[in-house]
């Protein structure tokens, strides 16, 4: 990993020295400090990886848990195959398509689609959130229940419009983007993590470019999570949408999905 795009100063930290080695480890790959003055800090504890900003006032750290958290409560009261994300995708009696998330950030909608028996490869192109993807990904493999979730996700680190140019296995019947911004979600959880987050990953002003690379790769659909108020991706419009109270999802068919015969 290269912090070529990190604009902002960050260290990483181990919170006990029990974690020191493994902090340094992570410093290597990320090609950060291990001290001095900083904005931010990756820090390495008892809970995994987490960022978090530095100073008063500061928000609290965020980090990746499939376990517990909003995600745990989403897994167990999230409405199944009526979710409207799954209705997105074109998950249906019999089919369970292979999604590429290609903009992953902390996958909690690609954790959703692979629940639901989706396998789900992710790509994220910001290295501390890759990590944190990461990291996240790892430690829930330790947990029984949720395990068998997780190996339904792969994660891969770099590019997006790159790696879909030159993508060297199975095509994915469909491809999900949501990029960063604009988002209007009010949400404190949300809030904090744009705070965070916007100084590493900046706009997402190649949308377009994001969209006609998921086009021509994505054998079935494409669907772009979107404000519900937000214009669509410049290019290609999409054949419909599915609108929700704050977002949609704008689909681009390109084969219907059918169930495999027995």
């Amino acid at each position: 990993m290269s912090n070529d795009s990190l604009p902002a100063i960050i260290r990483v930290e181990a919170l006990e020295p029990a974690f020191e080695a493994a902090a340094a480890g992570w410093a290597a790959r990320l090609h950060l400090p291990l001290t001095g003055e900083a904005d931010f800090a990756v820090q390495l504890g008892n809970e995994g990886l987490q960022f978090v900003e530095l100073g008063p006032n500061a928000p609290g750290p965020v980090r990746v848990d499939f376990v517990e958290g909003a995600v745990a409560h989403r897994r167990l009261f999230g409405g199944g195959s009526g979710q409207m994300i799954a209705k997105a995708v074109g998950i249906q009696p019999g089919v369970r398509p292979l999604v590429l998330d290609a903009t992953a950030g902390l996958a909690r909608d690609a954790f959703v689609l692979a629940e639901l028996g989706c396998s789900v490869m992710l790509i994220e192109r910001q290295p501390v959130i890759a990590a944190l993807l990461e990291d996240g990904l790892g430690r829930a493999m330790a947990d029984p229940e949720v395990a068998p979730i997780v190996d339904r996700m792969r994660l891969r680190f770099g590019n997006a419009i790159e790696l879909m140019q030159a993508w060297p296995d199975e095509a994915p019947q469909v491809i999900y983007l949501d990029p960063m911004f604009p988002h209007r979600d009010k949400s404190a959880l949300v809030k904090k993590e744009m705070r965070l987050f916007r100084p590493l990953a900046g706009a997402d002003d190649d949308a377009p470019a994001l969209l006609a690379a998921a086009l021509a790769l994505a054998t079935h659909r494409v669907v772009v999570k979107r404000p519900r108020k937000a214009p669509t991706i410049a290019g290609v419009q999409p054949g419909y949408a599915l609108e929700g109270k704050s977002s949609r999802f704008d689909i681009y068919p390109k084969k219907t999905l059918k169930a495999k015969a027995d």
